[in-house]
């Protein structure tokens, strides 16, 4: 059985090209004690996986020259050496950019596609849904009728971010470029407010819509946007850093809020997240999110791009701006 495989093949300077991966076909190999074959259905594109293509020390090792790029994804078990997992389960589990995954069982667990579609699963129940879950509710601790501004909002995290903040009863501010996603947060997820980041200049988008000031910020992108929220927000406001794509692909130093002192004059916190440090309670956020979802109060949107091959440009589109939802790669 042939398996092919995106490897590392060297670290980026800006934006990845064509030239820091390998495609690459592989035998599969035969299975160890306690291992499982997996044919991945599909993989994960998420922003983080820019910075884990990095040689700097992070919250997790660095993805190495030469190994499968990291990634998480859904499949289905075709043979199994570990009685816990049985031929035909469909799991989650870190297989990585590549159509066949043999090795450990350690990390995986066990979805149900008669409950939610597979992809699902790496979207409002899988990572980035236990981002936006415990990056709220934990951090930003949003309170019944504060405004709560939301950047990236039409993405996998923020997009649960804003609607987990309707239902605890805030007032929502989505940050989205284009008209298209604006609507659709306004339309479809009932976020209060938009700033078209791409159509009106942002200090004067944040006075419009947030003339009361900011008392939550959740922020995927990090530059200019954070530092304009920075100058609206109010006393003991939270600032949650979830992440910063529009300093991923610098060749320079990254950029820090210039307006940072707000934070002093303001007694307000900033900081940061990482969903790992939640994994003893993924299960119970899975249950409450599951319930959102049956009871209208959630809405879910994945961005499916097919064709293996295309994983190099299909990355490239976290950065352009170009997904509409939770983007994933359709591996078979």
């Amino acid at each position: 059985m042939k398996n092919k495989q995106f490897l590392l093949a060297k670290r980026p300077v800006g934006e990845p090209t064509a030239e820091n991966w390998d495609l690459v076909e592989t035998d599969v190999p035969e299975l160890g004690d306690k291992e499982i074959l997996v044919k991945v259905n599909y993989i994960s594109l998420d922003p983080a996986m820019r910075g884990w293509m990095n040689d700097g020390k992070s919250y997790i090792e660095p993805v190495q020259i030469g190994a499968v790029m990291r990634a998480g994804t859904v499949g289905q078990v075709i043979k199994s050496t570990d009685p816990a997992f049985e031929e035909g389960d469909y799991v989650y589990g870190g297989c990585g950019v590549q159509q066949y995954y043999a090795g450990t069982s350690q990390g995986f667990h066990k979805v149900d596609p008669r409950l939610a579609p597979l992809e699902r699963y790496l979207g409002v129940l899988g990572m980035p849904g236990m981002t936006a879950y415990f990056g709220i509710l934990d951090t930003g601790l949003p309170q019944p009728g504060e405004t709560v501004v939301v950047s990236g909002a039409a993405g996998a995290v923020g997009s649960v971010v804003g609607q987990i903040a309707k239902i605890k009863g805030c007032r929502v501010v989505g940050i989205a470029g284009g008209q298209d996603k604006c609507d659709y947060l306004i339309n479809e997820l009932g976020f209060d407010e938009v700033v078209d980041y791409k159509n009106e200049e942002i200090h004067a988008g944040l006075k419009r819509t947030c003339p009361k000031g900011i008392d939550v910020y959740f922020d995927n992108v990090g530059g200019d946007i954070l530092d304009a929220v920075l100058t609206r927000i109010r006393m003991k406001a939270r600032i949650v850093v979830c992440g910063a794509i529009s300093q991923y692909n610098n060749t320079e130093s990254v950029k820090g809020p210039s307006n940072y002192l707000s934070l002093l004059v303001n007694r307000a916190r900033m900081e940061g997240i990482v969903v790992f440090d939640n994994a003893a309670n993924y299960g119970k956020a899975a249950a409450e999110m599951a319930g959102w979802i049956a009871e209208g109060k959630l809405k879910a949107k994945e961005h499916i791009v097919e064709g293996f091959e295309n994983f190099p440009d299909t990355l490239m589109m976290l950065f352009r701006g170009e997904n509409f939802g939770k983007l994933v790669l359709k591996a078979d």
